[in-house]
């Protein structure tokens, strides 16, 4: 056990640095979700897809 692990310990570390990587970006996308921000960082005013993200509002 102590020799698979010495002899992967860079795989190891490169994806440990991976998962908190992702991680991070995981909770920043939803503390951005939850603040009514948007993932692409402009408004929708003019972006030719807002009909995909949010229902018209009904007058």
């Amino acid at each position: 056990m102590i020799t698979w692990l010495t002899e992967n310990a860079s795989t190891l570390a490169v994806a440990f640095v991976l998962l908190v990587v992702v991680a991070l970006i995981i909770r920043k996308l939803i503390r951005d979700r939850r603040a009514g921000r948007t993932s692409c960082g402009c408004g929708c005013a003019n972006c030719p897809s807002r009909g995909m993200c949010h229902k018209p509002a009904a007058k």
